[in-house]
């Protein structure tokens, strides 16, 4: 039993509604101190479960702070578990603000950050990788990023889990049938073991390197656009942007300073930077403006390098990409619209051998599929995989899988030398591991790190 808490589950400002969300034992008798319902003989206590109330909060003063509807979801159905009572008022500041204190004053305690879904994971409705879904929803920069959180919301990496740690139980149970009835049951089949050790590497392979690529989708990628001045980058980013982020002139070095914006490639979160002109200058605005695009290059992800098909693959171009070559690049010849064409296929290939080459034309969205098509095979290294495995998998899960796989691979190293007994120290290791990621296993130290990173009210 767990005492009251309340927060505001709806974001600051302006908007058509704010919700108040209180959750515990108790809490339907402790909101009718605060709430008038529209008609007299109703009460909360006897509304069923999933109903809307009308009525008003009112002080402790019997004045009205807000005109509002009472959401009631009992529990166990409900999405802490518990009873759950969520105020809907009029969208704003003040009065979402009011309408908590109320709530407060009548002995009810502010809510921490993650609370709500801490005590749906205590209660059993959540397990714990499904509670950190909700952030990953909550956070996301794309729709395949969302649907990846959905996913693992309804329980989609779970049975994953249930799968692998069923398979290493039976392992585990066939190395101790032969440890306690030498008699009965004999030596284990050790190439048997062999076979289902190798199969379960390989599911765990499959889900590290698909965590890997959902980590993309999940934080998203920088992407710098660079070249000579003039080569039409700001261009290229406002067509990506579709919209005029940028200023574009023909005077070259028109771009001081980086330009930024986010931008969504084929379900992968962009932040798209538009860089100053590379050159040597001695102005001193424009100075500064190279030096911080330099900078920008370095950290970005994936950098595309612009050349001019009317100017050719010229010597500064040259000087450019010796500072980036070691970087992921995508070489995008642009002005393809142009009669005049200075650049050919054997001088690219001779210059940029075994990169992505894209031939285009900013300005008339040219070439502007096949390069997000580039985009996305350098950036998830050639596709999602041969197994074709997406799932969401979060940091502290990715470690946890990487834990398990270290355990099952010493066990097949030392399956013909070791002691039976010590095989099934590191096949509880992985047991462990897995245990960590649907919370079975977890800590409570570690429990409290999850729910710190959530806001309040969810």
């Amino acid at each position: 039993m767990y005492d009251i808490i309340a927060a505001i589950s709806t974001p600051p400002g302006e908007g058509g509604i704010a919700i108040v969300r209180l959750s515990g034992t108790g809490v339907l008798g402790k909101m009718a101190e605060g709430f008038s319902p529209r008609h007299k003989g109703i009460t909360l206590e006897a509304r069923p479960s999933h109903s809307l109330t009308l009525g008003w909060m009112i002080d402790d003063g019997g004045e009205i702070i807000d005109e509002v509807l009472v959401s009631v979801m009992r529990g166990p159905h409900s999405y802490t578990g518990e009873d759950v009572v969520e105020i809907n008022c009029h969208g704003g500041f003040l009065p979402a603000r009011r309408c908590l204190e109320r709530v407060l004053a009548a002995g009810v305690r502010l809510a921490e950050p993650g609370e709500f879904t801490r005590r749906a994971y205590l209660n059993g409705r959540l397990d714990i990788s499904q509670a950190e879904a909700v952030i990953d929803i909550i956070r996301a920069k794309s729709d395949k990023g969302m649907r990846l959180a959905q996913q693992q919301l309804s329980g989609f990496n779970v049975r994953y889990i249930n799968d692998l740690e069923d398979g290493l139980t039976r392992i585990n149970a066939i190395l101790e049938a032969s440890i306690d009835f030498p008699d009965e049951v004999g030596e284990p089949d050790l190439d048997e073991v062999e076979q289902r050790l190798q199969e379960i590497m390989g599911s765990l392979d499959a889900l590290i390197s698909a965590a890997k690529r959902a980590e993309i989708f999940r934080e998203g990628v920088s992407i710098a656009i660079c070249g000579k001045p003039n080569v039409g980058k700001s261009t290229l980013l406002n067509t990506l942007l579709r919209k005029e982020k940028a200023i574009v002139t023909e005077i070259p070095g028109t771009t001081r300073d980086v330009i930024e914006d986010y931008i969504n490639v084929r379900g992968i979160p962009v932040k798209i930077m538009d860089t100053a002109g590379i050159r040597a200058t001695e102005d001193r605005v424009e100075k500064i403006g190279v030096e911080r695009s330099r900078e920008v290059i370095n950290a970005a992800d994936l950098v595309l390098f612009l050349l001019d098909v009317e100017t050719g693959i010229t010597e500064e171009d040259r000087e450019i990409f010796a500072q980036i070559s070691s970087r992921k690049v995508i070489v995008l010849v642009n002005k393809e619209d142009l009669l005049e064409k200075n650049i050919d296929a054997a001088s690219l290939e001779k210059t940029f051998t075994g990169l992505s080459i894209i031939h285009g034309s900013a300005r008339e969205e040219i070439g502007i599929d096949e390069l997000e098509e580039a985009i996305e095979s350098l950036i998830l290294s050639g596709g999602t995989g041969s197994d074709n495995l997406e799932i969401m998998v979060s940091t502290r899960q990715r470690n946890a899988l990487e834990q398990a796989r270290q355990h099952v691979t010493d066990t097949r190293e030392s399956l013909r030398e070791a002691p039976l007994d010590c095989l099934g120290v590191d096949l509880g290791g992985a047991l462990d591991a897995l245990g960590e990621i649907t919370g079975k296993n977890l800590k409570e130290e570690a429990i409290n790190r999850i729910f710190h990173d959530f806001c309040i009210g969810k």
